[in-house]
């Protein structure tokens, strides 16, 4: 195990490389400069060509980079063009607030995706099955913003149940907390749980079909038993793979979510960079989302070995 982990993180290395390279291409090469979001309305050239020489973009692309890709390497993100705060520390302040909600997203969408595609997938064909087939299509098509949208409208504007944005610490506030993230929460993680309803559903009925299940049966094994033991947990295999996938993107994912709640996560941040033009906090939260992923892809290779023996890493 220890070494198949040590060859995955050897194999990261590349990709990591060309992960940055990408980045650095991406956020430079969009149109606009940091220089006049900086300077207001004196924009002289000569205060234009002063900013580029003190930002360092009077400097050849790839001279750029390579200064860059030297400080990562030392654990050195750079520091924000407008507020001058070190960009690991504006990361670090914000990254409690979207991990709180995206694992509460993830939570939503696996309590009732799981038991829905599970019913679904027993029930092939019933009223249950074409109500989890409804949802699951619905939870796709529809934008997380709108869902948002609808939820303020309803449960904070109409009904006020639920405060429409903000947020409270945990530690400062538990109850206040949780109302807060509520709503978000069944946002963003509205598509994760259709995706992960249609996943359970499709891999169920496919195990449900197998021969070990039928000789279970034939040994007197209880329809519970056959289902929740011997059934479900062969069948989450896939759902594992899309759940990696979805922790993965969590700062992704959350990036509409957090604005339209005003969350003040990772997302929010990087809306609030993009538009101010701030290329070294876009890059530190793109870099972070694109190594989230594949951290997430490694640990759902092994929890792959947990769910099935029969996978191994010698």
């Amino acid at each position: 195990m220890t070494t198949y982990v040590l060859r995955r993180l050897l194999l990261m290395l590349p990709v990591a490389f060309l992960v940055t390279v990408g980045v650095f291409l991406l956020i430079h090469l969009t149109p606009g400069d940091p220089a006049l979001i900086l300077l207001g309305e004196d924009r002289s050239p000569q205060a234009i060509a002063q900013i580029h020489q003190q930002l360092g973009l009077d400097k050849p692309l790839y001279v750029q980079y390579v200064i860059w890709l030297g400080r990562i390497a030392h654990g050195d993100l750079g520091r924000s063009i407008t507020t001058h705060q070190p960009v690991g520390t504006a990361i670090a302040e914000r990254l409690p607030a979207t991990v709180e909600l995206g694992l509460a997203a993830l939570f939503w969408s696996l309590i009732v995706a799981i038991p829905l595609g599970t019913i679904a997938a027993v029930r092939r064909g019933s009223i249950a099955d074409q109500i989890a087939t409804g949802i699951s299509v619905g939870g796709v098509s529809i934008p997380n913003f709108f869902i948002g949208i609808v939820l303020i409208f309803v449960l904070s504007v109409t009904w006020r149940l639920f405060p429409f944005g903000g947020y409270v610490a945990f530690t400062k506030d538990p109850f206040e907390n949780l109302r807060h993230i509520v709503l978000p929460a069944i946002a963003l993680g509205t598509a994760g749980t259709a995706i992960n309803m249609r996943f359970t559903r499709s891999s169920m009925i496919e195990v449900l079909n197998n021969d070990y299940i039928r000789t279970a049966m034939a040994k007197g094994a209880s329809w519970r038993r056959v289902v929740f033991i011997h059934a479900l947990k062969n069948a989450l295999i896939p759902v594992v793979t899309i759940v990696g996938l979805q922790i993965g993107g969590i700062i992704e994912g959350a990036v509409v979510t957090e604005t339209v709640f005003t969350w003040p996560g990772v997302g929010r941040l990087a809306v609030e960079s993009i538009f101010n033009r701030d290329y070294t906090v876009v890059q530190g939260i793109v870099l972070l989302a694109a190594f989230s992923y594949m951290v997430a892809n490694l640990l759902v290779d092994l929890v792959y070995g947990w769910l099935d023996p029969r996978i191994s890493y010698s």
